[in-house]
């Protein structure tokens, strides 16, 4: 078993990055819900409490019946979590006058522990509408900003420490630098979470548990599922049977390229036409999430078609990702989703199928890394993350075969031509959307009115936050040019300039 850092989640939009965080340390962390607290087990090193978009002064705050002050390992607070510690033991928590956000900087640092090798001036994140005006006995203020006189602190006699700041986002310049303090200075971790362990745990684990069974896996073409693939074919090789359904939601030309790679890479696969009954299912419906339902639906009911083909298949396959799983559980109580995941709580109660996803507790960039180690090709692993649904939800509005057709056309020419220019591996995701809207355009001689394709790249590296990719004038030009004289039905192209968040990365 490997040490870990458990993560209680408060609801604070960062609580992933913190995770993150620590796993770049090469530590094993978990994230869990303040309202299903977690056992401290022997490999337990330490505990973080997250933010909170919640005020402490609220009755409804989160505020679980976690006694940290008798916790057998380190305590660090973050921003609520230090805010819910004082005002847990008597200390005075109170609303700002005004909301403290954005940047800031460290003044009065204190020599200690936590704050190792972090100097006055050092950059910080603030963003709370909480202040602390007075601190509980037994606690020592370590660090203050010119606007709030508690940054950080800790506990004299324990080892419970605090910061009013969030250390986990890239504006914290030290950031990293006091999560491993804490983890790795404070906690005693050493850091034995690391790609190659990974492997060879999983492996081992997966060829013990299954052995001889066969097991079905629907594959992608993405990296999670291609990774996922990979691990288990090293484990079980050619019982695992791989189910690549083509919804005619792909780009263009993915079917067949995709199952071609991965026949030319030794995997088991079946590959599944089922174009025209998902676009026929799919005609007449608007709404998003209708649309990632009967997606889902209908790729249950193919896939059990042809997965009971294969006999003595006892398992079933998943490439779920660990942000798949916390985004499908809510801190309160009964999951409130930014979006359903296909993977994750859509499958049938009465399925027989045990589970087998060696992904689950990892996130994308570990994936990646997870793929590197074990020789998954880079055309595979330098995949832009694709919605589970696919092009539906790039189709604002009704699923049709042209509208289909138009977008695959606009969407390979703004692909292709960023990796002719090279700028496809520096982007987190980019893709063209269809806009269920038309506009006047002129095309030689004559009045057009035609539709409208937005173009969506953005920056990120989890995809849990994603700014804009800010691509040169003349490449976006270009890109537009071809699209509207090479995809009949296009008239005019646009850039989308929102950054997640607000927006979210997909427009559905």
């Amino acid at each position: 078993m490997h040490e870990q850092i458990l993560i209680i989640d408060f609801g604070s939009q960062f609580t992933q990055l913190i995770a993150r965080r620590i796993r770049e340390l090469n530590i094993y962390c978990e994230i869990h819900p303040f309202n299903k607290l977690p056992e401290i087990t022997a490999q337990t090193k330490g505990v973080i409490l997250s933010g909170s978009p919640s005020s402490c002064t609220d009755p409804n705050a989160p505020k679980p019946d976690l006694d940290v002050m008798n916790l057998s390992v380190p305590v660090l607070g973050l921003c609520y979590g230090a805010q819910y510690m004082v005002a847990q033991n008597g200390g005075k928590v109170e609303k700002s006058t005004h909301r403290e956000y954005g940047r800031a900087n460290l003044t009065t640092v204190t020599p200690d522990r936590l704050l190792q090798n972090i100097n006055n001036g050092s950059e910080v994140w603030m963003s709370h509408g909480d202040t602390i005006l007075e601190m509980p006995e037994g606690t020592t203020v370590i660090a203050k900003t010119e606007s709030i006189p508690v940054a950080a602190y800790r506990f004299t006699n324990k080892e419970i420490y605090a910061v009013q700041f969030h250390p986990e986002v890239s504006h914290s310049k030290d950031g990293t630098q006091l999560l491993s303090n804490f983890t790795k200075g404070i906690c005693g971790c050493i850091g034995d979470w690391t790609p190659a362990h990974f492997v060879s745990e999983s492996v081992d684990y997966y060829k013990k548990t299954i052995g001889d069974d066969k097991v079905i896996m629907g594959l992608s073409g993405g990296v999670d599922s291609s990774v996922a693939a990979f691990i288990l074919h090293q484990a079980i090789g050619d019982n695992l049977v791989g189910i690549f359904v083509n919804n005619g939601l792909l780009r263009k030309n993915e079917y067949t390229e995709v199952l071609d790679a991965y026949k030319g890479l030794g995997l088991n696969v079946i590959g599944v036409d089922a174009s025209d009954l998902f676009i026929g299912r799919l005609a007449g419906v608007k709404d998003p999430e209708t649309k990632r339902k009967i997606i889902g639906n209908t790729f249950i009911e193919v896939f059990d078609e042809e997965a009971s083909k294969v006999k003595d298949s006892k398992w079933l396959g998943q490439g779920t990702i660990y942000p798949d799983v916390i985004e499908s559980v809510s801190v309160n109580g009964p999951s409130a989703t930014i979006k359903s995941h296909h993977n994750v709580g859509g499958l049938p109660d009465d399925m027989e199928l045990q589970l087998a996803e060696p992904l689950r507790l990892l996130f994308k960039d570990e994936v990646r890394r997870i793929g590197a180690e074990i020789g998954v090709p880079k055309m595979i692993l330098s995949r832009h993350p694709f919605p589970g649904p696919g092009l539906a939800i790039r189709i604002i509005g009704d699923i049709t075969e042209q509208n289909v057709a138009i977008l695959q056309e606009a969407d390979a020419i703004f692909i292709g031509e960023m990796k002719t220019q090279g700028f496809y591996d520096d982007i987190w995701q980019a893709g063209a959307i269809f806009l269920p809207i038309q506009s006047v355009g002129v095309m030689g001689d004559e009045r057009t009115y035609e539709n409208v394709i937005a173009l969506r790249a953005v920056t990120s590296v989890d995809g849990m936050t994603a700014d804009w990719a800010d691509l040169p004038h003349s490449f976006l030009a270009s890109v537009s040019n071809k699209i509207i004289n090479q995809v009949k039905g296009i008239n005019r192209v646009v850039y989308d300039i929102s950054s997640k968040p607000p927006a979210t990365i997909e427009w559905e």
